[in-house]
């Protein structure tokens, strides 16, 4: 059975994702060798369903569709959404769609943060989401800051960025990692305000890492996620030319 992936995105009017989910789409392409697609479940011209449907009809050999869901927290857009999109599209091909759970549920995500958030040596570290109102829906960052060795803050709800700089006086060097994948308005707007807070803070030096866009730790990160096998043989190869 030959497989083609559909990597999914939020979309945005915005066009720095969409410039980033191409790149993300040509490099995983390169490596897999099989067809690539990237579609978006807002701000397109056509539903999702029609994305799925018009990806399929562009490669009509394929008999397996795996969805992609870019997305870093299990909200509405992971859990009715994408499901209900796809539903729709099930109905009008005959390829199989195979549905992966989100990216942010991938464990090796963490070892990928980790690795960023460390790049500056700091006495502190941030982890730096946009946060939900939903009882319960930060857990996950709440958790994912732990096993990084970080504190959690979130741009829409406490704690925010500058409750967190107060309780971190006396910390001189500070690492705020976003936790979005594709610049945009927010991270525009995070920049913006850690400009703010610097001068607030003067004792301690804010380090505002990227969103991830397109870099060679996302595009390996989700290779290995969903082409395990693929990932492995990478590892063992190099190992052998070592």
């Amino acid at each position: 059975m030959r497989s083609a992936y559909l990597l999914v995105t939020h979309g945005s009017r915005d066009i720095r994702p969409q410039i980033a989910i191409d790149q993300l789409r040509d490099r995983i392409e390169q490596q897999l060798s099989t067809p690539v697609g990237a579609a978006v479940l807002e701000c397109a011209p056509t539903p999702l369903h029609e994305q799925i449907e018009e990806f399929s009809r562009q490669h009509p050999d394929i008999s397996q569709i795996q969805i992609v869901p870019l997305f870093l927290l299990p909200g509405v857009h992971v859990m009715e959404d994408i499901p209900e999109q796809i539903a729709i599209a099930r109905s009008n091909i005959s390829a199989e769609l195979k549905v992966m759970p989100h990216l942010g549920s991938y464990a090796g995500l963490e070892k990928v943060l980790a690795k960023r958030i460390r790049q500056i040596p700091s006495d502190a570290r941030i982890l730096l989401s946009h946060g939900s109102r939903r009882p319960g829906g930060n857990a996950v960052i709440e958790e994912l800051a732990t096993a990084i060795d970080a504190v959690s803050a979130y741009w829409s709800v406490e704690p925010k960025l500058d409750s967190r700089l107060a309780e971190l006086q006396g910390c001189q060097e500070i690492v705020i990692l976003p936790y979005f994948l594709f610049s945009g308005g927010i991270t525009d707007a995070i920049s913006a305000s850690v400009q703010t807070l610097a001068e607030k803070y003067p004792d301690s030096s804010l380090h505002l890492l990227s969103a991830f866009d397109f870099c060679e730790d996302l595009v390996n990160l989700i290779v290995e996620w969903i082409a395990p096998e693929l990932a492995m043989r990478s590892t063992q190869s190099a190992s052998i030319l070592r």
